[in-house]
């Protein structure tokens, strides 16, 4: 590898000095919290958010995504008419739910809504059933795609969240799942904005109580059991920043509210976010050997964005790491180097460098003229 330093990629533009360090995150009530950054992924507070804890209806971020993912692949549509079963109905009587009626026949679209507005148990049961025939067969889908997605301390024994043994997840699994929601579905995620939803004639009101106090939050979920105290998954769009924060065992409905909204004002008072480079845009490039063409271009396979201190932009700097010889045949997407972002002297983000294209071999004269060219060189 060999350090480019003549294509040191100065970031330095339009803004000030740096003023001063971050001040240290608010203490917050809660068991576990953790708070990141949308677009970078980068963890702006946390506090055990390894744990296991009872996750409440924030459950039900897992049973939306399942249902969510079943109607992008066609499998399920908006319109399906669901039967409304005995268990859907009286599982439900003593807790959060829609005010269906068995027997009766919903559409998703409806269920959907109950669920997420409402925090509908029985609705969250209706469309476990419907796509898993059971809620026992839904709920072996739902740790099967926990695994897919990299959920390390999550196990579900229901679709609702409502307390059982061995029923459980944490603050960093649940936070993965909500920046799935928002990344990977945005056309049914903006549900979670709504205020309020009416159905049986019974109209209720969202329980996410961020979204009457802050215009900049649309979403996400709120829990609460006795087991598992007050939970809430929240998101905040402040310009090009997004903030996803979770909560888990508040003392009450205040606190919850409280420390999100400080997490929340905490992260976007005192951090800002970066666009660097876009995905597939060449940032480099390169004179290849023994190739069709003499020059390759490389970048990025997803974009990158940073999340530093504010006021510390000018501090930023990106160095480029680069193979020595780089010779045909390339494959598209194959690393020949790595990108480094520092602020200041501290490395805060490296990513591998990628061949943005395929370049076969040359003829071979031109193979034979490059032996002779990388021989001098």
């Amino acid at each position: 590898m060999k350090r480019l330093s003549s294509l040191l990629l100065s970031l330095t533009l339009l803004y000030s000095s740096f003023v001063g360090a971050v001040p240290t995150p608010p203490p917050l009530a809660a068991r576990a919290y953790i708070m990141q950054d949308f677009y970078s992924g980068k963890v702006l507070m946390e506090k055990n958010a390894d744990e296991t804890v009872e996750p409440a209806s924030l459950t039900k971020l897992m049973t939306a995504y399942l249902v969510f993912h079943k109607l992008r692949t066609g499998k399920i549509k908006l319109t399906d008419q669901v039967k409304i079963s005995e268990r859907a109905q009286h599982k439900s009587e003593y807790t959060s739910r829609m005010y269906l009626e068995a027997g009766t026949e919903v559409s998703v679209e409806l269920l959907l809504k109950g669920m997420i507005i409402q925090s509908g148990n029985d609705a969250s049961i209706a469309l476990a059933e419907f796509i898993g025939g059971t809620e026992e067969g839904f709920v072996t889908l739902m740790n099967e795609y926990a695994q897919r997605l990299g959920l390390k301390n999550t196990h579900y024994m229901n679709s609702t969240g409502l307390p059982v043994e061995g029923h459980y997840s944490s603050a960093r699994d649940t936070i993965r799942i909500a920046y799935v929601l928002i990344s990977h579905f945005p056309e049914f995620y903006r549900l979670y904005k709504v205020r309020e939803f009416t159905y049986n004639n019974i109209t209720q009101e969202n329980r996410n109580p961020l979204l009457r106090r802050d215009p900049t939050v649309d979403g996400i979920k709120t829990g609460h059991t006795n087991g598992a105290g007050y939970c809430l998954a929240a998101s905040a769009k402040r310009g090009e920043m997004r903030l996803i924060s979770i909560i888990m065992g508040a003392k009450n409905e205040k606190a919850r509210a409280l420390t999100s909204e400080k997490m929340l004002n905490y992260g976007f008072r005192f951090f800002d976010t970066h666009p660097l480079f876009k995905a597939r845009e060449p940032i480099d490039i390169e004179r290849i050997w023994y190739g069709k063409t003499a020059q390759l271009q490389l970048g990025l396979e997803k974009s990158l964005y940073v999340t530093i201190p504010q006021n510390q932009y000018e501090q930023l700097s990106a160095t480029l790491y680069v193979d020595k010889y780089i010779t045909a045949p390339i494959v598209a997407g194959h690393i020949y180097g790595r990108l480094k972002i520092r602020l200041g002297n501290q490395v805060i983000s490296e990513r591998p460098l990628i061949a943005l294209s395929s370049i076969e071999k040359g003829f071979l004269w031109k193979r034979f003229i490059d032996s002779i060219l990388l021989f001098f060189y």
